[in-house]
């Protein structure tokens, strides 16, 4: 275990001496830490300390050179992204990919994973099969839009939505995919406050109802507000973790992020 890190009885989420460099500059240096089940974990540290790299290695877009990484006690170290979806781990991205010539309704659909249609031989042999799923996820794209309060917005074409409307949207259409761990990476950058607090209180009330978040933000506020515990990464080694407060008060902290000037 490294320094800082805190014991987790139920971990969804194992990061074990993990290490990317590149051109032989170290981006994750041997990181070690765990996402207990049923947090919200926050994941900090100043601009170019490693976390973008972090989360790419643990959703499978970089392959990692050393460590491990589990999920829900499977180890997914070098699987696709899709493969390790499938085993539960859902990330979103700091610019939300907006779907050309899809309305918002349409852009949810591309969340739920095994879909039965994406099988050509399913296609063929069950088409009933296909069509009930089919139906059954567009029932459920509609009632997470309706619990985001953005279901106004279903017929609108999604590259016409503002950014903080898409983060909104890139959140509920993760949610389709059931995460049992989802990874936001600075979910309100360049979001207005009204906004930034809706996606807020949406955090908050998927977490109440069983999702594990770890999430990367540059916003201070909006982290220490929301996350416990917090992880602190510092040119891509583990700094410490802790509650906020105690984090808040760590002149290592204090040192290498928070005092700063990043």
């Amino acid at each position: 275990m490294s320094e800082g890190a805190l014991p987790k009885e139920d971990a969804v989420l194992r990061v074990d001496d993990l290490q990317k460099s590149f051109g032989g500059l170290a981006a994750t240096d041997h990181a070690t830490f765990a996402v207990e089940r049923g947090t919200i974990t926050g994941l900090i540290g100043p601009n170019g300390a490693g976390k973008s790299t972090l989360f790419n290695l643990i959703s499978g877009f970089y392959e990692p050179d050393g460590g491990t990484v589990e999920v829900n006690g499977t180890d997914v170290t070098g699987m696709e992204p899709y493969q390790v979806a499938e085993h539960g781990l859902i990330r979103t991205f700091q610019t939300p990919r907006k779907l050309e010539g899809m309305t918002v309704r349409e852009a949810m659909l591309v969340g739920p994973r095994k879909q039965p249609g994406e099988s050509f031989l399913t296609l063929f042999t069950s088409p009933g099969t296909v069509a009930e799923s089919e139906s059954a996820n567009l029932a459920e794209a509609e009632r997470i839009l309706e619990d985001f309060e953005i279901d106004h917005l279903a017929t609108q074409p999604a590259t016409d939505i503002s950014g903080g409307q898409m983060k909104l949207v890139e959140l509920a259409r993760a949610m389709l995919a059931e995460p049992e761990v989802l990874l936001l990476d600075e979910p309100v950058a360049g979001v207005n406050p009204t906004l930034a607090k809706k996606l807020k209180d949406q955090i908050r009330r998927l977490n109440e109802q069983g999702t594990t978040f770890l999430l990367i933000e540059h916003d201070m506020e909006f982290v220490m507000d929301l996350a416990d515990p917090i992880v602190v990464l510092d040119q891509g080694h583990v700094l410490t973790e802790g509650t906020p407060e105690g984090v808040r008060n760590d002149d290592r902290v204090i040192d290498a992020y928070l005092g700063g000037g990043t």
